[in-house]
């Protein structure tokens, strides 16, 4: 493969970190362009030093004043920017092959629609972009020939185990198996939800994540927001999607066919691996994960999920099935409720309670453009307010 010159929107984050621990054991394969974070500029200094990209770009323009001191005094040529026009800037330019999209919520949309518009190859892990605006966004990357990679690893193993040059329904493809850990409180009884706390929710059995996703996961929304972007990935009706409970997260997604087949993408739970796939792609490159030992697990578990002591994976089903601009109120509300439960203004069992008292409110109403999507995003959170209020 040629040299690719990569551009990381959210290269301080987990994914972003992950994104250059591959790309360091590939000097000969990838070279960093830019990198943007938001407010940590203490560690995007140390990212300057190791890659020596062409652009650093804080969204923060404070932090990016500190940067652009700290850059200056380690003799480094990299420019320092800031602000949302510079991140469409990094996403966009001529010079970058691949943009990995790690931003996360709303503020990762723009650059993420500005490399589909120039056409890059997009390593999509930001959720937003589809879920709030996934038509959208898809028309973009088929109407400027940008390429969709998706880095989650649900989304990843369905790519990876998917007909080649064949959409799904053209390629014998029956259904697609979403697997879900179940999250920290797949076990609990229902009563017991009342009084958990924000901790507990936080603890996930397997995956190391931070605090607004693992309270997602506990409540299976996160997986309700994989349902919405699985359905934008690979153009699959909500019919073809269905959710299993696999509380190991060894088998990270499957795909049935109409012949009896399900094949399934079985690894350790460490997302190096679905990033190097989607940066070698097609080929398959070293990721730095150990090998899955089959013997020592011994078992697999899969359950059906219990939509009644999971709601949130209910009303994304719902949600999608809506259409319109019902997913975009959906995860507004939900980041909402979250962080009323983070910050102890509301019970675990109220997260539900609040998503479905929005879209009651607002409905399904029609999405034309990004500018739409903001101004429903921010009249759902009002109305989220309100309903804790």
């Amino acid at each position: 493969m040629k040299m690719q010159n990569v551009t990381i929107l959210g290269s301080t984050g987990s994914i972003g970190q992950s994104t250059l621990d591959v790309i360091a054991r590939h000097p000969e394969k990838f070279a960093v362009h830019a990198l943007s974070a938001n407010t940590r500029h203490d560690l995007m200094l140390e990212q300057c030093l190791k890659f020596r990209p062409k652009y650093a770009v804080m969204l923060d323009e404070e932090s990016a004043g500190i940067l652009r001191e700290g850059v200056k005094r380690a003799g480094l040529e990299t420019e320092v920017e800031s602000g949302v026009m510079a991140l469409e800037k990094i996403a966009s330019s001529p010079d970058v092959d691949t943009v990995m999209a790690a931003i996360v919520g709303a503020a990762g949309m723009r650059p993420s629609l500005a490399a589909a518009m120039a056409g890059k190859r997009i390593l999509l892990a930001n959720k937003e972009t589809l879920v709030m605006t996934g038509k959208l966004f898809i028309d973009a990357v088929r109407e400027n020939g940008a390429t969709l990679l998706p880095i989650d690893s649900e989304h990843n193993a369905i790519f990876q185990v998917l007909p080649r040059d064949v959409a799904n329904r053209d390629g014998g493809v029956k259904r697609i198996l979403l697997t879900a850990s179940g999250g920290p409180f797949r076990t609990f009884a229902r009563e017991a939800l009342d009084h958990v706390t924000p901790d507990e929710a936080c603890n996930h059995p397997n995956w190391s994540m931070g605090r607004k996703i693992s309270v997602d996961s506990a409540t299976m929304m996160n997986k309700g927001l994989e349902v919405i972007e699985a359905h934008w990935l690979f153009d699959a009706a909500p019919e073809q999607i269905k959710v299993v409970v696999h509380p190991e997260s060894i088998i990270h997604s499957m795909v049935e066919y109409i012949d009896g087949s399900i094949l399934a993408q079985l690894g350790n739970p460490d997302m190096r691996t679905p990033i190097a796939y989607a940066l070698g792609f097609p080929d398959r490159i070293e990721s730095g994960v150990g090998s899955l030992d089959l013997c020592r697990i011994a078992a697999l578990h899969f359950e059906e999920p219990d939509y009644s002591r999971f709601p949130c994976l209910a009303l994304a089903f719902e949600a999608l099935e809506a259409g319109g601009a019902a997913p975009t109120i959906l995860n507004a509300a939900n980041e909402v409720a979250v962080q009323c439960f983070l910050d102890g203004k509301i019970r675990f069992p109220a997260i539900p309670n609040v998503i479905s008292g929005t879209l009651d409110k607002l409905g399904a109403p029609r999405l034309n453009s990004l500018e739409e999507a903001f101004e429903i995003d921010r009249m759902a959170r009002i109305a989220a307010r309100e309903q804790i209020s």
